[in-house]
């Protein structure tokens, strides 16, 4: 994979740097909605395919992309298709700071050191380039605009930054009202990346604690 192509986690994690402060929107589901957005890419390489609510591994050669082949690679050694929801659910640490370094090496955000209280550490993080974020942000407002159906890469983002709750953060208030429902409408252009971001609201609402269903007949647990 080259790096001509943002993947969808730097899009996401783009999406939801607030240029004000700094820091990103939504922290917590934001983790969920990389590990979804990790799946999302794998699966438009050609890596991974969906199984009802389940990932398999079709293709395990590397993507040259080392944080999505750390993914893959533990998506192939589970050998089996593992549900989306218990995928994404699972130990996430450090992923957003992962990205977040990822991007400040490829120079497209600058570290911001400070001090919370005056006492605390703290890193911002800006980004170096507005045009990028901007040009991520017009593909969204185009397809909320028009209707016209959006090409997968974006209906994925759409689909996960709907489900991480980005919405009110990129369309606050009651003027964006309209636009947060046709946002989340996005959904149903994608069946990878409509399958992700229900996996992702699933995790928050916790039905990935909730006991599992006897699997059926010949399928693994």
């Amino acid at each position: 994979m080259g790096r001509s192509r943002r993947t969808i986690p730097e899009e996401l994690l783009l999406l939801a740097l607030d240029p004000t402060t700094g820091t990103t929107a939504q922290p917590q589901s934001l983790d969920l909605g990389l590990a979804g957005a990790q799946l999302v890419e794998l699966a438009l390489a050609g890596r991974i395919a969906p199984d009802g609510d389940r990932i398999a591994v079709v293709l395990p050669r590397p993507t040259g992309d080392p944080t999505l082949d750390s993914a893959l690679e533990l998506l192939r050694r589970r050998g089996s298709p593992v549900r989306a929801v218990h995928w994404i659910g699972g130990p996430r640490l450090g992923l957003r700071q992962t990205y977040l370094t990822h991007l400040e090496r490829c120079g497209m955000v600058h570290a911001v050191a400070g001090q919370m209280c005056g006492v605390l550490p703290t890193t911002r993080y800006q980004a170096t380039d507005t045009a990028i974020s901007r040009e991520i942000r017009n593909r969204l407002d185009s397809a909320i605009r028009t209707g016209v159906p959006p090409d997968p890469r974006t209906a994925a983002l759409a689909a996960l930054a709907h489900a991480v709750g980005l919405g009110k953060h990129l369309y606050p208030g009651n003027e964006g009202r309209s636009s947060r429902s046709r946002l989340r409408d996005l959904i149903r252009h994608d069946p990878m990346g409509g399958l992700v971001a229900h996996a992702v609201m699933d995790v928050q609402n916790g039905v990935a604690a909730q006991p599992r269903r006897a699997p059926a007949p010949g399928r693994p647990p």
